[in-house]
């Protein structure tokens, strides 16, 4: 199973691109996407996911042009947009079994396994409930069960976490590290948590372009040497955050205990191990 994206800009205006030139290629694993609001993720899933055609380039699945061959995606795909919307009047079995159906999927093996995995996503006592009585964490779960109906090839979720708690959160890296063993999965979010636990590969993008792409290590060596932490005075951030990249502070008595990404670092400050959050903020900024 692999996908290539080759070259792929998405043109909306004279001079306005939701992505640019953009290229990678993705095998049987965890690819996380991250990057700040705007970056271009949600346009590049919905063309790999052929809801969107590309201006320019192509996107292929195992030689497959799915441009020019949609249904070749379709048939392998399971997709959860960061809109994706529910029918209130319906319980969480009902709407299951009617997406079902526009899948194409069926037969005596159905209702087993949407029990499967209306239990996997902790919905099982809910599951007679109308959705409109969801929250919004439980209504996300719905829309986690229906990418899974079809035993898909390539999973795509876009910001999938966005109103899970902690221990829902848990679960949904646990369910995903799960399907990566038989299927490509891309994950796209802001949030660096959502990926650091579970992504096999890393890709980073920012204004529609991709601003790098490999296995985490890769990522965080690109930070060697550049993290720092140092204890200032509360009043001193404003002036700290114009010259440094601040990663977090904490308070410590009445000072500020600063994180922060430099070439060249600080008086009295001490070398920290970097991390993908580290990583990610210091190609977000500098770029």
């Amino acid at each position: 199973m692999k996908l290539e994206i080759q070259n792929v800009s998405k043109k909306y205006s004279k001079d306005k691109y939701g992505l640019k030139d953009f290229s990678i290629h993705i095998e049987k694993g965890i690819l996380g996407l991250l990057g700040p609001n705007g970056a271009g993720k949600s346009t590049l899933l919905k063309m790999i996911a052929t809801v969107n055609k590309p201006t320019n380039g192509i996107i292929s699945l195992n030689k497959n042009n799915i441009v020019k061959d949609a249904n070749y995606m379709r048939k392998q795909l399971g997709f959860l947009p960061q809109d994706f919307g529910v029918y209130p009047n319906l319980n969480a079995y009902e709407f299951l079994e009617y997406m079902a159906a526009m899948k194409g999927v069926g037969g005596k093996n159905l209702r087993p396994r949407i029990t499967q995995l209306l239990e996997g996503l902790n919905l099982l006592d809910a599951a007679k409930k109308q959705i409109g009585s969801y929250s919004g964490g439980m209504k996300q779960r719905v829309g986690i069960a229906q990418v899974l109906l079809n035993n898909p090839k390539i999973v795509i979720f876009d910001e999938p976490t966005v109103g899970l708690d902690p221990e829902e959160r848990v679960r949904f890296r646990n369910l995903i590290s799960d399907l990566a063993n038989n299927c490509i999965v891309i994950l796209s979010s802001h949030i660096v948590s959502d990926i650091d636990t579970i992504a096999d590969k890393v890709a980073i993008m920012k204004s529609g372009t991709l601003l790098s792409y490999g296995n985490q290590e890769e990522i965080i060596n690109q930070v060697t040497d550049k993290v720092f932490e140092t204890t200032i005075a509360k009043e001193d951030l404003t002036a700290f955050k114009i010259t440094q990249i601040v990663v977090s502070t904490s308070r410590k008595n009445n000072q500020l205990v600063v994180r922060y990404i430099a070439d060249v670092p600080v008086e009295n400050s001490i070398k920290k191990e970097g991390n993908l959050e580290d990583a990610y903020l210091y190609l977000t900024k500098i770029n």
